[in-house]
């Protein structure tokens, strides 16, 4: 892409009306160029390879090949190909997924039309971006873990830390799912897995050793 050519992109999006949305809005402007439509990650990544655009616009869940996977793959053989993920999923382990898969910018499917060029602009001339919802997360995430520093419960993965945190805080699985946006079965596999790794026997003892290393400092009961 040079400064006189239109930024060119492949929009990968299952749903009919937001991909339609971003057809209009990409066609309203001079500086963009839609040259694909994929309906599935498969179909991103054979056209990100046919193609070869600057911009390819990533959705998460798709169906067969999902966005994180197409992700990897657009990145591993076209490395030039900026892909921003443009997705309803704002936890935290979705936006680190995409970080990790080569996403150069993480957007919410609620960022208004001036958020979205401005993203796409940005990724295509190679700078990473966020929109402020995930950006406001990744500050939260990274003052937490500064704040208990990285050694804490290093046998723990992130997300079981995230759990953990919500524990010592006194919350119960229904509150911690629906914080984490994870459903009840998965909070339950995490939580077995904390007192594993622990050594713990039970909720009330997971807390004291949190508590002792300095987590769940807002203590608040639900």
């Amino acid at each position: 892409m040079t400064a006189s050519e239109p930024i060119s992109i492949v929009i990968a999006e299952d749903h009919p009306v937001f991909r339609d949305g971003l057809r209009a809005l990409l066609t309203s402007v001079d500086d963009t160029r839609i040259v694909g439509e994929a309906s599935s990650g498969t179909d991103a990544v054979e056209l990100a390879a046919a193609l070869q655009p600057d911009v390819v616009l990533m959705d998460l869940r798709m169906p067969g090949l999902d966005g994180l996977e197409a992700t990897r793959r657009i990145v591993a053989t076209s490395p030039h190909v900026a892909v921003l993920v443009v997705t309803m999923f704002e936890d935290d382990e979705s936006v680190f997924a995409a970080l990790r898969a080569g996403a150069r910018g993480y957007l919410l499917k609620g960022a208004d039309q001036h958020e979205i060029l401005r993203a796409i602009r940005a990724v295509a001339s190679g700078e990473a971006i966020f929109g402020p919802d995930v950006a406001r997360r990744l500050i939260a995430f990274f003052g937490t873990q500064r704040s208990h520093g990285p050694l804490v419960f290093p046998e723990l993965t992130e997300r079981e830390r995230e759990v953990l945190e919500l524990i010592a805080q006194g919350h119960n699985n229904q509150v911690i799912a629906q914080r984490l946006v994870l459903s009840p079965k998965t909070v339950r596999n995490h939580v077995s897995n904390v007192f594993s790794k622990l050594q713990v026997a039970d909720r009330a003892e997971a807390i004291v050793r949190a508590r002792e290393a300095g987590m769940g400092g807002e203590r608040q009961q639900s």
